[in-house]
């Protein structure tokens, strides 16, 4: 690992210095970490403020950028103009990926940096609908992902922000608001809002790992397998405060968290054969 270590600052040093797009998640961390290590006040965080991203997700960028000592600043841009976002076709990574990445190179250049590194790594691009890394693809060499680049994937990144020690190591995968609305269920501010309050009050409650997917009107929660009875025994409590922010109907998704579970419909994936009673696993 320590020679990966090294192999990403290389490469890192060679551009001699960066913005860097940072989510405050373990990718945009360590990668943040690293490039202040070998670039000092050459490199500078840039965290987007936006609609999509939760208030509390912002407040932990600002906190893991202050434990890193780089640079930060927040930039404020909503994704609800970008061309083609809000209506929420299977590509719409796409769309809310370049917007971003124009606004962070139109950033970079005015306050004089000659790249853009983003944390995508080499776990993220497998699979076929991987519309977001095809804007970072087309966005042109002063967009550098030096993970890509060097083949580390998300356990060889975690594994580096342990021997960084820090506090990102093991922070959950967090997506954008978006992800929790079905393909071609129109995104709206208020869409967003209503998420954000909903994953908030599941927070207070003491839940680690979890979404709520909107489905029009009608809340389906996924929660990590361990915390599903615990779900189950707050149900009245979760069922009265939703219906407060305006859902419909509240279900609880018996297969548990999963990211990219909105994917499954086009990924061809199949639920497991059923047991029957006289049926042994094997």
């Amino acid at each position: 690992m320590a020679e990966k270590i090294e192999m990403i600052k290389k490469a890192i040093k060679a551009r001699g210095n960066a913005i860097i797009a940072f989510s405050g998640g373990v990718d945009s961390t360590t990668l943040a970490a690293l490039a202040f290590e070998v670039l000092g006040d050459k490199a500078l965080a840039v965290t987007i403020e936006s609609p999509l991203f939760p208030g509390q997700q912002l407040k932990t960028a600002i906190q893991t950028a202050c434990e890193i000592g780089i640079q930060h600043k927040v930039l404020p841009f909503s994704q609800m103009s970008a061309p083609y976002f809000a209506t929420n076709t299977i590509n719409r990574c796409y769309f809310c990926k370049k917007a971003m990445l124009k606004t962070l190179l139109d950033f970079a250049e005015k306050l004089g940096y000659d790249y853009v590194f983003e944390g995508t790594n080499a776990s993220e691009i497998k699979g076929e609908n991987r519309p977001g890394y095809q804007a970072v693809q087309e966005a042109g060499e002063k967009v550098v992902s030096p993970f890509i680049e060097l083949n580390v994937t998300k356990e060889e990144i975690r594994e580096i922000a342990s021997n960084l020690s820090l506090s990102a190591a093991n922070r959950p995968s967090a997506a954008c608001l978006a992800t929790r609305i079905p393909y071609g269920q129109p995104i709206t501010t208020e869409a967003l809002e209503k998420i954000e309050k909903a994953e908030e009050y599941l927070f207070s409650l003491g839940f680690t790992q979890f979404r709520i997917r909107m489905h029009e009107n009608l809340a389906r929660i996924e929660i990590i397998k361990e915390e599903i009875e615990d779900a189950f025994r707050k149900r009245e409590k979760i069922t009265r405060h939703l219906k407060c922010l305006g859902f419909n109907y509240i279900t609880l998704d018996l297969e548990g968290f999963r990211s990219g579970s909105m994917d499954e419909p086009y990924s061809g994936r199949k639920p497991e054969e059923p047991e029957t009673v006289n049926k042994e696993k094997t």
